[in-house]
């Protein structure tokens, strides 16, 4: 197997620019970087993953714990785990996917990964209240960074890409608002999630704004299902005010209210418009089409990979990307 010095030769460069190709190729011109590519290729380079770690301090290997939801669906977290093999594919480093109980329980496994160096550094999502994770592993000295704030810590304990949860549930009562809606309710998810309060002080906020009521409006589900999510539009719609128009927490509670629509003959986008958060898969297929906020998971997962490996100098290790509101069917003007 080649060397470093021998794919050094061959493309007529010092050592520490083939090093840069491999780790900071945006440091690169692209004429140089091209032909110590072709001569890594050409002598079938393979660089030794765990001495260049232990001598560098890289982040080779990320490890991610894939999170555990019973009896609830999330397809959004689908999307992300595809896009952040692909950024960290395209800067030469891999995905280790594992499971580890939830909180402090966890910790072992983390630790035990980390110790044995089977992964160099971890990417975190599913953020909680007082997530645990991120301070251990601080205090512990060991790479991370988060998909995801940590809600209800005075200051964060590391580095994190996260989506403006209140700016997207705003645009959303915006735009219900722009096509004449004037009682508009939130579906969300029990006070105890400080995603669900990011999303319902957006809605609350842009509401007063606007001069929209918000008493006996917003409905917390105790579960992200479609069955949490009918019931309580079902639980709006029996209210002597029913609204005309729900800014849902996810797009699973958003499907919810189309279901209870649906069987109450009602049309969502004409007697009720709906908008859901994460623009999932389902959000196109059903019918009508669900109005969503999508989050930019290519950009979030590019990002993530960034701040972990140190590959990009300008990237800030805190950012708060906006996400995109896509208009269909289920919001349109009653």
């Amino acid at each position: 197997m080649a060397t470093l010095k021998q794919v050094a030769a061959h493309a007529e460069v010092s050592v520490q620019t083939v090093s840069n190709a491999l780790n900071a190729p945006h440091r690169l011109r692209p004429d140089t970087l091209e032909r110590v590519n072709r001569s890594i290729e050409l002598l079938n380079y393979r660089p030794n993953r765990n001495a260049r770690s232990l001598r560098t301090s890289a982040v080779e290997l990320i490890g991610y714990c894939v999170p555990s939801w019973p009896n609830q669906t999330h397809l959004v977290m689908d999307q992300f785990l595809h896009a952040l093999c692909a950024a960290a594919e395209t800067s030469g480093r891999h995905i280790l996917l594992f499971t580890a109980p939830e909180s402090v329980e966890g910790m072992p496994t983390y630790d035990d990964l980390h110790a044995r160096r089977l992964v160099d550094g971890f990417v975190l999502s599913q953020t909680q209240t007082h997530d645990p994770r991120h301070g251990w592993l601080k205090d512990q000295q060991i790479p991370f960074v988060s998909f995801g704030r940590v809600w209800g810590a005075s200051t964060q304990p590391g580095p994190w890409v996260d989506v403006d949860g209140a700016a997207g549930s705003a645009m959303a009562v915006r735009h219900l608002h722009e096509t004449g809606r004037r009682r508009i309710a939130f579906l969300g998810w029990p006070h105890s999630s400080g995603l669900a309060e990011d999303r319902l002080s957006g809605w609350q906020d842009q509401c007063t704004e606007l001069g929209l009521p918000t008493d006996g409006l917003a409905r917390h589900c105790a579960e992200d299902t479609i069955d949490e999510g009918a019931r309580a539009t079902a639980g709006l719609l029996d209210s002597e005010q029913p609204p005309d128009g729900i800014v849902a927490l996810s797009d699973i509670l958003a499907l919810g209210a189309l279901r209870e629509l649906g069987d109450r003959g009602l049309t969502a986008g004409v007697d009720v418009g709906v908008t859901g958060f994460d623009d999932s898969p389902l959000a196109s297929v059903v019918s009508p089409g669900l109005t969503s906020l999508r989050q930019p998971m290519d950009q979030i997962a590019s990002e993530l990979i960034a701040i972990l490996t140190g590959t990009q100098d300008d990237v800030p290790a805190e950012r708060l990307l906006q996400p995109e509101l896509v208009i269909r069917g289920s919001s349109a003007p009653g």
